[in-house]
C-alpha cells in the first residue's frame, strides 16, 4: 500500500508491520498498550520543550507543537471509545475528522508547555482505561463509521500505532 497523507483508512496496520515506523500491531500484547502509553509520555514533554517547538519545519508538515495536540486528541478519542465498548455492545463511533480538527482547534496556536502537561494526562488517562479491561472484554465489539471494526484489542494496538507513528514523524523530521 502506498501511504500517502489523504490516506484515511490505516487499519492495514493491524495485520502487518507498517513500512514506515515499523509498529508490528500482531506482536503487541494487550498488556503491554497501557505502559506504552504511558511510556511515551517523556518522549513528548522532550519534543515540546525545544526551542521552535511550534515552528512547521516546512510548508504544510506540521510542528512538534501540532503533532502533539493531535496525540493528544487521539488519546482523548480512543480512551472514551473504549470507554464505550465497555459499556455498549458494539457502538457506532462518533465521527472524528483529524484533518478537519487541527485548523478548527488551531493546533498550530497552542501553547507547546501547555500541550506537554495535556498528552501526559491524556495518555495517562487512556492508559488507565485500558488498564481496567479484563479478560474477555479485550473481545468486546465497535464500529467506526466507514465501516472498520475494532475490538477493545484491535483498537488498542490501532492506537498505540498512533502514538508510535507520530514519535516516528518527529524523529525523522528531526533528521
Amino acid at each position: 500500500m502506498t501511504i500517502t497523507p489523504d490516506t484515511k483508512d490505516w487499519t492495514w496496520v493491524l495485520d502487518r508491520p507498517c513500512p514506515e515506523c515499523g509498529f508490528d500491531a500482531p506482536s503487541v500484547a494487550t498488556g503491554a498498550i497501557a505502559p506504552a502509553l504511558r511510556g511515551s509520555t517523556g518522549f513528548w514533554a522532550d519534543a515540546l520543550a525545544r526551542p521552535g517547538a511550534a515552528v512547521r519545519p516546512a510548508p504544510g508538515v506540521w510542528s512538534a507543537v501540532e503533532y502533539g495536540c493531535h496525540v493528544r486528541d487521539v488519546h482523548r478519542i480512543f480512551a472514551d471509545r473504549v470507554r464505550l465498548m465497555l459499556s455498549e455492545h458494539d457502538p457506532l463511533f462518533a465521527s472524528w475528522d483529524q484533518d478537519e480538527t487541527a485548523p478548527a482547534e488551531r493546533y498550530d496556536l497552542q501553547d507547546a508547555g501547555r500541550v506537554a502537561g495535556q498528552v501526559a494526562r491524556a495518555a495517562e488517562a487512556a492508559a488507565s482505561t485500558y488498564d481496567g479491561v479484563v479478560g474477555d472484554a479485550w473481545q468486546r465489539p465497535g464500529r467506526r463509521d466507514n465501516g472498520s471494526a475494532f475490538t477493545i484489542a484491535s483498537l488498542g494496538r490501532y492506537h498505540l500505532h498512533d502514538a508510535v507513528h507520530h514519535r516516528w514523524d518527529l524523529r525523522r523530521l528531526d533528521g
